[in-house]
């Protein structure tokens, strides 16, 4: 069973039909929406500030979201998909974006609406991804735009599919 702790009177509060891995770690001032996925090894830190996350995210295997004390806070939209390993400390990230793999979003970074940020990239303090961009790289940069409907198609369907993932550990 996942664990969620409560600290400094914050509860997490997880919505209908969400799936956590049994060892994903939901502590604090977290709000997730309905038909999430926090995977194994996922950790989201809502200790020290708030973590609000959308409907049908999916937070992959080892990922880790915290924000600074009073400073920064998380913002996931809907439809979103954090790959396996990324970070993200105080970021926002809208609708139908992508994180890749190893990534790491750092305070203040904002992630536009069905945006791509590339596997291993570095999203450094402050930087705003507009829609429908590719970021790649350390420090990220812009790539290229990306068709607005691919992306969408894209991101919503990788988003489904970790639904459906996580309901084969309903099976069990």
């Amino acid at each position: 069973m996942a664990l969620i702790k409560p600290v400094r009177g914050f509860t997490p509060k997880i919505g209908k039909d969400c799936f956590l891995a049994d060892n994903a770690t939901i502590v604090g001032d977290v709000t997730m929406g309905d038909e999430c996925s926090i995977w194994f090894n996922a950790v989201l830190r809502g200790d020290v500030n708030t973590i609000t996350i959308g409907d049908r995210v999916n937070i992959q295997d080892g990922s880790v979201l915290h924000t600074l004390y009073q400073k920064s806070v998380i913002e996931i939209g809907n439809d979103v998909s954090i790959g396996h390993n990324v970070t993200i400390h105080g970021a926002k990230v809208c609708d139908y974006a992508l994180i890749g793999m190893g990534s790491i979003l750092l305070d203040g970074a904002e992630v536009g609406e069905g945006a791509i940020v590339a596997a291993g990239s570095v999203v450094s303090p402050g930087t705003k991804i507009g829609p429908h961009e590719l970021w790649m790289g350390v420090p990220a940069r812009f790539k290229k735009m990306v068709d607005p409907a691919q992306a969408k198609e894209m991101n919503v369907k990788i988003a489904h599919n970790y639904l459906m993932y996580s309901k084969w550990y309903d099976e069990q």
